[in-house]
């Protein structure tokens, strides 16, 4: 039986925002003018750059992220979605996530986004209590974040929303009715996470304190427990889906996959074959939006950084981010990746140390991490890590 071709993702970043969240450290502006044609000039033209050496690969996922993608217009996204779909083979399944924000504006932009080829929308609720909508700095309200999932369940065959937990004073009380509430709207899919304190943010600024250690794994836990219990497991740190509805575009970063990245501060990862059965590059494209769209203009593509990722880098890599799923790093996975097993890449010792503590499992499919595990990931990856073998 043929195997499956990996999966292959495109990202298109839009940087704009009608306003910045306190607590947002995302590549977002806020910008009083756009040159909408010549912002989707720009899109279609780096779009073409990589293509030139990506074409034979079958796009399984196309997301625009932001940002606020919902301020583009559906001509631009109309633009995009053609152009992917005529320089690339396309999966029959195409997953076209979208980002949007609940206001009224974003509304009446759904049925153009649906027009334009989208068929998944992530809406980005945060709550419904007013109250901790304007601590956020969201622009929407507890009523048109209910109408805009109405709206949305109408128009695309998939949906999620994003909910932010441990705000000040937040009681796991409290949070445990907030979620309660939420499941009654929610679909197959819905991402949870934890506030966190960023430098750089409003809130950073403000000295705004996140969670105490203990109630913020105590709420991490319990908010584990209710969505698995409502049919919506973990399958990642932050997000859960039934069976089958998992974010795909999504899944192609945490299982190391190949995707281009499109737009202000993209990033992208290519591989090609090579004599050592390794060779993928990581691509940065310029983070401020005037410097990304002058360089398209002046040579077609924003990129800023290009290099080949060592081998030691690329294995932290996908370690750092397959160990969020609840799948872990797949061995199988992880030697068509590398070249190398799961096993020679890691420090014996260290691995055996952490199963014995209850922090992680290693068997035939591949290394995932426990419930513990996953409390403590960062620690947890720290220790694997720091100890692993230079590899060449």
């Amino acid at each position: 039986m043929t195997k499956p071709e990996p999966a292959f993702g495109i990202y298109i970043h839009w940087p704009f925002c009608q306003s910045k969240c306190p607590y947002c450290d995302f590549n977002s502006h806020v910008a009083e003018h756009i040159d909408q044609v010549a912002w989707r000039s720009a899109y279609l033209a780096e779009l073409d750059h990589y293509a030139k050496e990506t074409s034979a690969r079958t796009v399984t996922s196309l997301f625009f992220g932001g940002g606020t993608p919902s301020l583009m217009p559906s001509k631009t996204a109309t633009a995009i979605i053609e152009t992917v779909r005529s320089r690339w083979k396309t999966a029959e399944n195409l997953e076209i996530t979208a980002e949007a924000n609940p206001s009224s504006s974003d509304i009446a932009t759904f049925e153009g986004l649906a027009e334009a080829g989208v068929n998944r929308l992530s809406l980005g609720v945060q709550s419904f209590d007013d109250g901790a909508l304007k601590f956020l700095g969201r622009a929407h309200d507890s009523s048109q974040a209910l109408a805009a999932i109405t709206k949305a369940k109408q128009i695309f065959p998939r949906i999620s929303f994003d909910l932010i937990y441990g705000l000040p004073g937040q009681s796991e009380a409290a949070w445990a009715d907030a979620l309660k509430d939420a499941l009654s709207l929610a679909g197959e899919h819905i991402s949870v996470y934890q506030l966190t304190i960023e430098p750089g943010t409003d809130f950073h600024r403000q000295r705004v304190a996140p969670a105490d250690p203990e109630l913020g794994a105590g709420l991490f836990e319990m908010t584990r427990e209710i969505l698995q219990n409502a049919g919506l497991p973990a399958y990642e740190i932050s997000n859960h889906a039934q069976k089958g509805a998992e974010c795909r575009h999504n899944l192609v970063y945490w299982r190391g996959e190949d995707y281009v990245g499109i737009g202000p501060g993209a990033h992208g990862r290519i591989s090609r074959p090579s004599k050592d059965n390794y060779d993928i590059e990581m691509t940065l494209a310029w983070r401020a939006p005037g410097a990304w769209l002058g360089q398209v203009q002046k040579s077609g593509s924003g990129l800023h950084k290009r290099q080949k990722l060592g081998l030691s880098e690329r294995r932290d890599e996908l370690f750092l981010m397959g160990l969020r799923l609840a799948e872990g790093v797949s061995a199988e996975r992880f030697q068509r990746q590398t070249g190398i097993s799961l096993e020679d890449s890691l420090n014996e010792g260290a691995l055996e140390a952490l199963i014995g503590e209850n922090y992680l499992i290693c068997d035939t499919d591949g290394i995932r991490a426990t419930e513990a595990g996953l409390l403590r990931l960062d620690a947890v990856l720290a220790h694997l890590l720091s100890s692993a073998p230079e590899l060449q």
